[in-house]
């Protein structure tokens, strides 16, 4: 395989991108950081068919991006291969306002080889090429320049080894007939809606205690104020505020600017500045949640009840036989929330319960709920069995 010198001017660039444009597919990954940021510093941009590999600085003067840019977005016969690529997406999202597709995540194949939910690249690596990687170059300061050259033969590493993986995990996908299993999951992380940042839904990732709906409202409007002062000054959340200095702000909110003072978790300055007084505004502006935005009072088992918390605790030990029988990770083959629906007796609209998930699970799971299947201990291994009631009709 050809390596290049690391690429900084837009001809090699647009010249490299005709070339990858006739490849089948292309291994991808980013370097970038963001620490102290909101949005992610992307530092470098790695990229590789099977013929030649390359490391792209974005942070070239000059550099047109445009030629990657749309081989990555906009060309739909090249398979874009990434492991573990959501915060890579993200970043190409934001550049573009679009997802690369079509795509294919090694970490997300991986789960239905059976090597474990969230494999790691280097555990990645070590498995199907035997090869061990220094790690010595991963907490590096990639925005600092120039690049030595131990970096960019680290960061092109990274897709030099996902390119020859690729082609095996492929291979033994098409061997185990597995590989549809990973069509829904492939669009599903390549959906746009995924990389969106809402204002408006930024509550829903800060933990409070109350369920009463004025002080979800006023979390509602806080949160996404902060949101907002994140996305302009480009920092990170915490940097503005903390989540449990919003969620107490929520709680127990200021009847005016100078109260602010007296909040642990903001400087005593806030009082009187203009950061403080937008603070206000938005909390000013706060009213109740709608019913129709309230979480549930257990947030995530609605309507299952002791009873049904304890079959969808059955379920997930069914799960965990299913996925050791057939050599998948578990959280492929469904996912919690999923078992607990089932539980409460929710058949529609379940993923468990259609396709080859359907197939490998969701046949047994029905099973079980309706009493139709049991646990037993055969040989010192717990298995399942068909209930005695259906074995004797």
């Amino acid at each position: 395989m050809h390596i290049h010198p690391l690429i900084t001017d837009s001809k090699t660039l647009a010249e490299l991108c005709e070339r990858l444009s006739e490849s089948p597919y292309v291994a991808v990954d980013t370097e970038f950081m963001r620490e102290n940021s909101y949005w992610p510093d992307l530092c470098l941009i790695q990229i590789a068919d099977d013929k030649e590999a390359a490391a792209i600085d974005p942070k070239a003067e000059g550099l047109d991006l445009k030629p990657l840019l749309d081989l990555l977005v906009d060309n739909e016969d090249v398979l874009k291969v990434f492991h573990a690529g959501g915060q890579d997406i993200e970043i190409i999202h934001n550049m573009t306002g679009k997802t690369p597709h079509p795509m294919f995540d090694t970490q997300i194949a991986a789960m239905a080889l059976g090597q474990g939910d969230q494999v790691g690249y280097s555990n990645l690596v070590d498995s199907w090429l035997g090869i061990a990687l220094d790690k010595g170059a991963r907490f590096t300061d990639w925005s600092r320049r120039p690049l030595d050259k131990r970096q960019i033969e680290y960061a092109i590493g990274d897709v030099t080894h996902l390119s020859k993986i690729f082609p095996k995990m492929l291979e033994k996908l098409r061997k185990t007939g597995r590989g549809q299993w990973l069509d829904q999951e492939m669009e599903r992380i390549a959906d746009p809606s995924n990389y969106v940042t809402l204002p408006d839904s930024a509550w829903e990732r800060v933990k409070i205690p109350s369920r009463k709906a004025e002080v979800l409202g006023r979390l509602k409007a806080l949160a996404a104020w902060r949101e907002r002062e994140a996305q302009n000054k480009n920092l990170p959340r915490g940097r503005i505020v903390k989540d449990e200095t919003l969620a107490d702000l929520a709680a127990h909110p200021p009847r005016q600017q100078a109260d602010l003072s007296r909040v642990r978790g903001l400087s005593a300055s806030w009082a009187g500045n203009d950061i403080g007084s937008r603070l206000m505004t938005a909390l000013a502006a706060a009213t109740p949640l709608p019913a129709s935005e309230m979480p549930t009072r257990d947030d995530r088992k609605p309507g299952l009840g002791r009873e049904g918390s304890l079959v969808a605790d059955l379920l997930k030990l069914l799960l965990k036989i299913r996925a050791r029988e057939v050599s998948v990770a578990p959280r492929l083959l469904a996912r919690s929330d999923e078992l607990e629906l089932l539980a409460a007796g929710q058949r529609d609209g379940l993923a468990i319960l259609e396709g080859w998930r359907f197939d490998q699970f969701g046949s047994d799971a029905l099973a079980l709920v309706e009493g139709r299947l049991a646990f037993a201990v055969r040989h010192g291994k717990l298995v399942m069995t068909r209930a005695e009631n259906e074995e004797n009709q």
